[in-house]
């Protein structure tokens, strides 16, 4: 990357910072509309009665379409693990990059508060959501463990005992490998694969959970030598690998219900393929990603090269571009542009994109763009968090790591 484009994004992460301290660390949040009792209720009973439903929740897609800062009565401000877990590696990532121990005292500050936020009732460390999610199968209430969180915290106490080595740290990453392990439910597929549950109480089957749990263990059984977790994660990892499309896409699950392909959840499986195929090289897994990047390349960039939220839709859609799936195609392309050069230019022409649209005054990101104007309200977790972490990593990554002993 050119020196004058870091130079861009370093900016844009220096004027997100002094936002974020502004701003504060709640926010609103993409299901704040379905989060509180009344759009709940709109949203079990559409997934009841499709029609009747429709009627139930119009009013709330309608506001969604055209006046999203009305989610405000909906809902109020919450704090979000999965942010949290995102803001605390994008300030490690900017602590190794520059040196300066303020970044990493901010990474810090976002571990304490994880710790104050994790579920209650559970013997290891293991967070989820702070609302009550309505989904296909019933409702997820508030403080449920979820796979598809955790792996993120895991990384976040990683990445930050990997400045200081602080034993917290490593405590808590090893609580959060248990959890997953003891917590989360294996249900066998085939000989060689296990789907995983996505919380403590389901029956698996959906494709991203197996691939964040592989992960997890895959780095768990190298950070800890301890091949049993690497015996767990295998399985996992086949699921995965044996739930590919002959096109090379994945469905959201294999349930036959939830077909959809969209970008963001591509990117969630690719990139937790890419990170185990670091630590864990395979033929299998390398043979998976080529594939899953083709589809991905040919399906999921639109005409001006830039991400369209699904290939495969489940349903209408009330935006044209998500600052989700921005984030994660930045993030999907610093892992693997070195071994597949196509990806430097998608990110380089995604972040020119972000650059040039999405950056407000104020130094926060738009949230969505909707087929007549954009959604302009903040959601940590949809997806503020998730672009300074990528930004940051990539930043990381052009500048060079520091030692340790520089972040003091």
């Amino acid at each position: 990357m050119n020196e004058l484009a870091l130079a861009k994004i370093e900016k844009l992460l220096a004027g997100f910072t002094e936002w974020l301290q502004r701003y504060g660390e709640t926010s609103w949040d993409h299901q704040s509309y379905f989060g509180g009792p009344v759009g709940r209720r709109a949203k079990a009973l559409y997934y009841r009665n499709n029609k009747v439903g429709m009627l139930a929740v119009a009013p709330m897609i309608f506001s969604e379409a055209f006046i999203p800062s009305a989610r405000r009565f909906f809902a109020k401000p919450l704090r979000f693990p999965i942010a949290d877990a995102h803001y605390a590696m994008g300030f490690a990532y900017l602590s190794q990059a520059y040196g300066e121990a303020k970044h990493h005292a901010k990474a810090i500050h976002f571990l304490e508060e994880l710790e104050k936020s994790r579920c209650s009732g559970y013997q290891h460390r293991c967070w989820g959501y702070p609302f009550d999610w309505e989904t296909r199968n019933g409702t997820l209430h508030e403080g449920t463990p979820m796979i598809t969180t955790n792996p993120y915290v895991y990384e976040a106490f990683r990445a930050v005992y990997a400045i200081d080595k602080d034993p917290r740290w490593f405590e808590a990453m090893r609580s959060i490998a248990r959890h997953a392990v003891e917590d989360i439910k294996d249900f066998p597929v085939s000989e060689t694969a296990s789907t995983c549950s996505y919380t403590p109480f389901d029956k698996g089957g959906v494709i991203n959970a197996a691939a964040y749990r592989a992960f997890l263990l895959t780095s768990a059984s190298i950070d800890f030598g301890d091949e049993q977790y690497w015996k767990i994660a295998e399985r996992n990892l086949n699921f995965v690998l044996e739930s590919q499309n002959a096109d090379g896409s994945w469905f959201y699950s294999i349930d036959g219900v939830r077909d959809f392909v969209d970008h963001f959840h591509t990117c969630f499986v690719l990139k937790a393929l890419a990170k185990i195929d670091q630590l864990k090289p395979s033929e299998k897994c390398q043979r998976a990603i080529d594939k899953g990047i083709e589809y991905y390349l040919g399906n999921l960039l639109d005409e001006k090269g830039l991400p369209k939220p699904f290939s495969k839709a489940p349903r209408m859609t009330v935006y044209q571009r998500e600052l989700y799936d921005y984030a994660e195609c930045v993030n999907l392309c610093v892992l693997l542009r070195e071994r597949i050069p196509a990806l430097e230019k998608v990110m380089n022409d995604v972040i020119g994109d972000v650059l040039a649209r999405w950056v407000k005054p104020d130094g926060s990101l738009r949230s969505r763009e909707l087929w007549l104007s954009w959604d302009n309200v903040p959601m940590h977790r949809w997806a503020q968090s998730q672009m300074f972490r990528s930004l940051s990593l990539l930043v990381m990554k052009e500048r060079g790591f520091r030692s340790a002993s520089r972040v003091a």
